[in-house]
């Protein structure tokens, strides 16, 4: 029996488009009498049964979907039956699994003899298929929003990409054969590879699928009985391949194909071997096809070679380097897309109009191309998944990204509602009123008025969000020019000025006025820089970046405190980047990272030093709530191994410069904390110690990696195979020790292992355990001192080991004890006194830790002690102190400096350590001064002034590796501090006889 004219609740449906349902219903009931004539006729169940069957809430879901969707009305007419399958089937309320579909479809294709079969069981699988995929998104059964209606969409295409694909190789392989093997005798088969938002997994409800096409290796099919090249091969296959899903038939098509995004677009070949995809994209490249890249995904074929083929261009998809030059190419491609909406009238577009879906897309993939490389979390073909890393990675605030995301699912709500009122490529909002209540019935709003109110206000906070990111610099900076309270030229004159537009007097007046104090030499500075050959030699794209920085530059140049300064020190870093031109980028699109370089050029010409030897650098100026705020040890720690896990472990070049760049740009963040006082001097040497003993951890342990992979485990003492966690002491002495590391400092270390010395590796080509640990040590070394492009990490000395250069690099704690009980001279307990361990396993550690203690608080002949450090410090000053008699003093080596004070705290640990232990626990001078004090060993004001004294010097130290200037002091400055610890030095240790 039919169905009645009452058979679907209507009561949800808007008035105004109950009366076209009604007509939508009575051709679907028509649709009904016929399949029910048929079945009769056939001895069949009639379908109207089962449709009689279904449930009160089908039957509403069916009322408000045949409202909405011309599509599901035509193919319900057409084929009533599929409803029933898909409530059968669970399809109406879950997308099918992905080994499901493939199951299905294959099933379909088995008795598919031609291609005109397999045509039409595609485009009826795709059909059947994406009106269950149109049902879901409409009701929004559980589990169902935009992002699984686009999942479903996307793996539907796969699905038939990669059955229509399987089926024309077999079909076709009597004929022309199957490819030849690769080189290495795996099996060679097309490769698809899915861009845009296929390869994203988010294709819209009637997307087209941008594809390309790829085989591994050129060579002839085999077995068949015409063989072919494997271009020609692939190519006939990819045409068929095309046609299989692209062609209209009577059924209709499965997806349209643009393959326009291949190398050359429609004049190039429709397949390209690995090889010569990788020499068009390293040669011709263009910006636009590394943002196409940024999307590009293996969904058919060999999937794995298409991993394969996309891990060799990822470099020249994400640069290693910083790549704000991506931020032009997508403001010009932007503009390009405003030219034609408004020439075509595209006002209403909600994919390309203002404020729509390409926005929000330019915004995510914009921090994608510019980080993706450094950054690797962002290397996603997923907008979603890319958008949601951005916080996490410092980039975009929560909060904007918390409205990001639902605005642009409402916007590809809206186009899904918009394609499925007839299965029609379109992002057009509707001009038909019937239309237009039927939107706004899908995306469950009031009325028409109330998603244009909505629409409205999502693209207005989706043009602000894009404006930040993609919006001229330039314009910005005028607005600051507009100020009145501002002094200095405007970016015409320092434009003017730089291009040479201005004569002499005229550029004079304009520096003088911006507050150089010498503005020919300025002018002269930068007449040179201009006409310099590396300015002359420069590319198109890299000369018109620096045009475009240059009056930015300037600007922020004459906004700083001392321009002539500024301009000195940061012309050079202009000069290293010339051939870098995304460091130009860099800059020119962050106006406030030119104001920070300013700043800290002014400081510190060390800072500026840095920064040119390193452009990398530039990097720390982009987020200065790091840059001014060093990460504290544990911070640093996670940092790296985050950094060192994007990077392959058997690729050591990749991770010694992973490691480099580490150091100098946490460096650098001290050095910007120190030169804006937002840091105490004793943190100061805190954070660049924590700096070195992270990085001490990550070498010991990737030179453990790389020993134990080519020998084996060593055995410990106990028998037991070692584990990960190498029996192995890097111990610091000196400043390491002392945690009082200064910006140029070089490390004092110390090898020890605890493995049994007769013990040898258990792997295939097995070391001696001494010699094992001795390989460790050098490769230690090497890991440190290694010169890679981003320079050395750090020098090491190693002569505190026992018996210095000559005795061995790596020392069992057996031996070392051993050395320091029976053979060790003072000086050398002198040096334990500022020894700990910096890196290594905690056991052992505890064991060095004893021997320490034990050595440092033996008894000890006073007198005899005091003679041999009075000795040594008098040597000392001899050889190193200030020669005649300047004013100035040296901070470090003259009488009354920092050596007399480390030497007072030796002495007293040495000396009086039996008596009192507490003064064995620690190593930096500042600490064993207050332990002193606390334990009555000294005068608290002795104490106090020690201490004064001490920081004083170390600060004034700081100050001069950052102004490059000597490490000396004016009597004027510290001369009160160089008299107490003199008149202590002379009381303690030198008292008149």
């Amino acid at each position: 029996m039919v169905p009645s004219d009452d058979f679907l609740p209507t009561g949800d449906i808007p008035a105004v488009l109950r009366g076209p349902l009604a007509q939508a219903w009575q051709r679907l009931h028509d649709s009904l009498v016929q399949a029910d004539n048929v079945a009769e006729m056939t001895g069949q169940e009639p379908p109207s049964e089962s449709w009689q069957a279904l449930a009160d809430s089908r039957r509403g879901e069916l009322a408000r979907v045949l409202a909405i969707s011309d599509f599901a009305v035509e193919t319900l007419v057409r084929h009533p039956d599929w409803l029933l399958h898909l409530d059968a089937s669970g399809e109406l309320d879950e997308a099918p699994e992905p080994a499901t579909l493939s199951d299905w479809l294959e099933e379909r294709l088995e008795a598919a003899e031609d291609e005109a079969a397999l045509h039409s069981a595609i485009r009826r699988f795709r059909r059947a298929r994406m009106l269950g995929i149109v049902w879901r998104d409409l009701t929004r059964p559980p589990g169902t929003d935009m992002w699984a209606t686009a999942a479903a969409v996307s793996r539907l295409a796969e699905t038939c990409l990669e059955a229509a694909l399987g089926w024309l190789e077999a079909h076709l392989a009597p004929r022309w054969g199957r490819p030849a093997p690769r080189g290495d005798g795996s099996e060679q088969r097309l490769v698809v590879l899915g861009m845009g938002k296929l390869g994203a997994g988010e294709l819209n409800l009637s997307s087209d699928i941008d594809l390309i096409f790829a085989f591994p290796e050129k060579g002839e099919t085999q077995g068949g009985r015409k063989p072919l090249t494997h271009q020609e091969y692939f190519t006939k296959l990819g045409q068929r391949l095309i046609t299989a899903l692209d062609a209209v038939t009577a059924d209709g098509f499965a997806f349209r194909v643009d393959m326009r995004l291949r190398p050359l677009g429609d004049g190039g070949p429709l397949v390209g071997s690995f090889a010569s995809l990788a020499g068009y994209y390293q040669d011709q490249g263009r910006e636009w096809e590394r943002y196409a890249m940024l999307k590009a995904r293996p969904v058919a074929g060999d999937r794995e070679a298409g991993d394969e083929l996309l891990a060799n261009l990822r470099p020249f998809v994400y640069r290693k380097y910083l790549d704000f030059g991506a931020i032009e190419s997508l403001r010009e491609m932007k503009a390009l897309i405003n030219r034609e909406v408004k020439r075509r009238g595209m006002q209403a577009n909600i994919k390309l109009g203002p404020g729509g879906i390409r926005e929000v897309e330019f915004v995510v993939q914009a921090f994608q191309l510019i980080r993706g490389g450094r950054d690797t979390e962002l290397q996603v073909t997923s907008l979603k998944t890319a958008m949601e890393r951005l916080p996490d990675l410092g980039l975009l605030p929560r909060e904007v990204v918390e409205e990001l995301l639902p605005d642009y699912v409402f916007l590809r709500d809206l186009e899904h509602a918009l394609q499925a009122l007839e299965d029609r490529q379109t992002q057009s909002l509707p001009g038909d009123d019937h239309d237009r209540e039927r939107v706004a019935l899908a995306l469950e709003m009031a009325d028409w008025p109330a998603v244009m109110a909505r629409l409205e206000e999502v693209r207005e906070r989706v043009r602000q969000h894009f404006d930040a990111v993609i919006a001229d610099p330039e314009g910005e900076v005028e607005e600051a020019d507009e100020s009145p309270e501002e002094a200095g030229g405007s970016l015409d004159e320092w434009r003017a000025l730089w291009c040479g537009e201005l004569d002499e007097q005229e550029a004079s007046v304009l520096l003088e006025e911006a507050g150089f104090a010498e503005p020919d030499t300025a002018r002269r500075r930068l007449v040179t820089l201009r006409h310099s050959r590396q300015v002359q030699a420069m590319q198109r794209i890299g000369f018109e970046r620096l045009e475009a920085l240059m009056p930015l530059l300037l600007d922020a140049v004459a906004r700083s405190e001392a321009p002539d300064t500024a301009l000195e020190r940061v012309l050079p870093l202009i000069e290293s980047v010339l051939r870098r031109t995304a460091y130009l980028a860099l800059l020119r699109e962050n106006p406030e990272a030119l104001g920070h370089l300013m700043h800290l050029c002014g400081a510190s010409p060390w800072i500026a030093e840095q920064l040119a030897r390193h452009p990398q650098l530039l990097d720390e100026l982009l987020t200065p709530e790091t840059l001014y705020t060093p990460a504290d040890k544990a911070s640093l720690a996670d940092e790296l191994r985050q950094a060192l896990g994007r990077i392959p472990e058997d690729d050591e070049e990749a991770q010694l410069e992973a490691l480099r760049v580490f150091k100098h740009a946490h460096v650098l963040r001290v050095a910007a904390s120190d030169v804006a006082g937002t840091r105490h001097l004793m943190k100061v040497s805190d954070y660049l110690t924590y700096i070195a003993e992270v990085l001490l951890e990550a070498v010991l342990a990737m030179a453990w990696r790389h020993l134990v992979r080519k020998h084996g485990y060593p055995q410990g003492r106990d028998g037991e195979r070692a584990g990960d966690e190498p029996e192995f002491l890097i111990i610091g002495y000196g400043k390491l020790g002392g945690i009082e590391l200064g910006y140029g400092s070089d490390l004092d270390l110390v090898f020890i292992h605890d493995a049994d010395s007769q013990a040898a590796t258990d792997g295939a080509r097995a070391l001696d355990a001494p010699v094992f640990f001795t390989r460790l040590g050098q490769r230690i070394i090497h890991l440190l001192t290694a010169v890679t492009p981003a320079g050395a990490l750090y020098e090491v000395d190693m002569r505190l080991r026992p018996s210095g250069n000559s005795g061995l690099l790596v020392t069992s704690l057996e031996a070392f004890a051993d050395y320091q009980r029976h053979q060790a001279w003072t000086w050398e307990h002198q040096a334990l006194v500022r020894a700990r361990v910096v890196a290594g396993h905690p056991r052992l550690a505890e064991g060095f830790d004893a021997v320490r203690r034990e050595i440092l608080g033996r008894p000890r002949d006073v007198e005899a002690l005091r003679q041999e450090v009075v000795a040594m410090r008098r040597k000392m000053r001899d050889h190193l102190g200030s020669k005649g008699a300047s004013a100035a003093f040296d901070l470090k080596q003259d009488a009354g400096g920092m050596v007399d004070i480390e030497f007072l705290c030796q002495f007293a640990v040495l000396s009086m350590g039996h008596d009192a232990p507490d003064l064995l626990a620690y190593s930096d001078n500042i600490r064993i001064l207050e332990t002193l004090e606390a334990t009555g060993r000294l005068p608290g004001g002795d104490c106090r002034r020690l201490r004064d004294a001490y920081l004083a010097y170390r600060s004034a130290a700081h100050r001069a590796s950052l102004t490059r200037e000597p490490s000396v002091g004016r009597e004027s400055e510290v001369g009160d501090h160089r008299e107490a610890v003199t008149v202590l030095w002379q009381r303690l240790l030198e008292p008149a006889s």
